[in-house]
């Protein structure tokens, strides 16, 4: 590991306890978060997508105040589902983000996770997907978005408004492949990723349950996708993130809301999406245990960033805190460089 960031659902809601109660509230304390980040060296500010639910949704405009708002932290998302997605209209607004942002971008896209809503994409007028969970729309929405942000010309011109010919879409960012991540929930779309030839984004859980920690398991997943990488003939410098929800405990505050689990850390087994799956357990204890217990996770240690996954809903400052207390007396024992040491590299393959 040599960088973090956090990473925010954007829940937002009038309940009993919430600092987020609006729309309003979660995306202007989002960007006062990625201000304050920015300044105490955290790498990154990723920012989760769902729809017809109190959470963030269309990312861009949230992501580009956030980028112009800030000098060094890198902003994205985990993920953009890509079943509501217009593929061309994203890799324009991919592209403006990529230039706007100086290249510090992570745009994280994928089929999604399972939504509120059933086949909500056909509500955006996405329609005749096969596959009663989307996969095939994602797919191809995924590939012509690529070829998009690659610089393909795509469309026969108009010759009354240009020269005979076809089109690419503007602007083009040349770094902007460079910066695209793909959501993979197993071992075996990790394999596809790394065929891919784009960075490599796992979450706090995996499709997959066969008795073996979340860390054992994700750390295969990300050697799969490295190796798929070298196979294919890829010859950059992947990037690879893991999440996790980890609170140092440092205050009485950070006692009451988190110290219950310090005695109750481990994985689950659950079902997602009609998978049997395997959920990363919360690591919240001492600053000195944590590290321990985060140098013996597998998969945080194979990854080059760590995503710590934020409980929004309690305000801008609370999260502020326990960003700046896991800066303080957790990260530089795991390896992290600050944002002020430059950008976050991917490792060669």
């Amino acid at each position: 590991m040599r960088a973090f960031g956090f990473l925010s659902f954007g829940h937002y809601g009038p309940v009993p306890g919430s600092r987020v109660r609006t729309a309003g509230d979660m995306l202007k304390q989002t960007i006062e978060l990625a201000e304050g980040a920015d300044e105490i060296g955290v790498n990154g500010a990723y920012v989760r997508v769902h729809h017809f639910a109190r959470q963030a949704a269309s990312p861009m405009p949230l992501l580009t105040a956030m980028a112009a708002r800030t000098k060094r932290i890198e902003v994205g998302t985990g993920v953009i589902d890509m079943r509501y997605e217009n593929p061309l209209y994203l890799a324009e607004e991919a592209a403006a983000l990529d230039l706007i942002a100086d290249g510090r971008i992570a745009l994280g896209v994928s089929r999604g996770s399972p939504e509120t809503a059933m086949r909500g994409y056909e509500a955006f007028g996405y329609t005749g997907s096969e596959d009663p969970r989307g996969a095939d729309l994602a797919r191809d929405k995924f590939d012509l978005f690529m070829r998009a942000i690659e610089g393909e010309k795509l469309v026969e011109s108009d010759t009354q408004m240009a020269p005979p010919g076809q089109l690419a879409i503007e602007p083009q960012s040349r770094s902007l492949r460079d910066h695209i991540w793909w959501g993979a929930g197993s071992r075996e779309s990790a394999e596809q990723v790394g065929r891919m030839g784009v960075n490599l984004m796992s979450s706090t859980l995996l499709t997959e349950a066969d008795g073996r920690p979340l860390d054992v398991l994700q750390r295969e997943q990300i050697e799969r996708f490295r190796e798929a990488y070298r196979a294919a003939g890829h010859t950059g410098t992947p990037r690879v993130s893991v999440s996790r929800s980890v609170f140092p405990i440092v205050s009485a505050e950070d006692e009451m809301y988190f110290g219950v689990r310090s005695g109750q850390n481990q994985d689950q087994i659950g079902i997602i999406d009609g998978f049997r799956s395997t959920f990363g357990k919360t690591y919240a204890d001492a600053p000195d245990r944590l590290v321990e217990q985060l140098l013996a996770d597998e998969a945080v240690m194979a990854a080059d960033t760590l995503m710590l996954t934020i409980p929004n809903q309690l305000g801008a400052e609370y999260n502020l805190h326990v960003l700046q207390a896991f800066a303080e007396h957790v990260a530089p024992a795991l390896g992290w460089k600050p944002n002020t040491e430059g950008q976050v590299e991917g490792d060669a393959i």
